[in-house]
């Protein structure tokens, strides 16, 4: 069962840095969202992993609260991302050392932008909108939207399911 609208949800890397550029962060990312769809907490409509940021449309499911995921979602992909960090890259995690009383790295920005889609046609919008991200002339990491791994594109426009976890927006 259902009790929100979807949702329109974006989180940036600290000061807009590349960090998902390798495809091991963007894999944290996919492992997540697989995460929170298998545990009955989202059902996943889109996405697609740029360099330096995220866009999702998601949907809670029922008793789950959109706060709680995206902390928790937040939460695990720093932490894996730090971790990792930690053992591989030290110099570039001092990129993301910061001077606040509760951490001693970050790596997302702070308030992340969520928008609830009150209509199917606002959702299709949001959902062209991210499948041309990879497109705009700004990043051109493809020629097409469906040539870009690391999104929902490829489900949509060509009915290949690589990521086995995302639910069409119809049903």
């Amino acid at each position: 069962m259902i009790t929100e609208h979807p949702q329109f949800f974006t989180a940036t890397i600290l000061e807009w840095k590349h960090l998902l550029k390798p495809d091991k962060y963007k894999d944290i990312v996919i492992g997540s969202l697989k995460f929170l769809v298998q545990h009955e907490r989202i059902f996943l409509y889109g996405f697609v992993l740029m360099p330096n940021h995220i866009h999702v449309i998601w949907q809670m499911r029922e008793h789950v609260k959109s706060a709680d995921v995206q902390r928790d979602f937040l939460k695990y992909t720093a932490q894996q991302t730090k971790f990792d960090l930690q053992q591989n890259h030290p110099a570039v995690l001092e990129r993301f050392r910061v001077k606040v009383k509760d951490r001693s790295y970050q790596i997302w920005e702070h308030r992340p932008l969520s928008v609830p889609l009150w209509s199917t046609k606002v959702l299709e919008q949001k959902l062209d909108y991210i499948h041309r991200n990879p497109v705009q002339e700004k990043w051109q990491l493809v020629d097409l939207p469906e040539n870009y791994y690391y999104s929902s594109a490829r489900f949509y426009l060509l009915n290949v399911d690589d990521w086995g976890f995302i639910t069409h927006y119809g049903e």
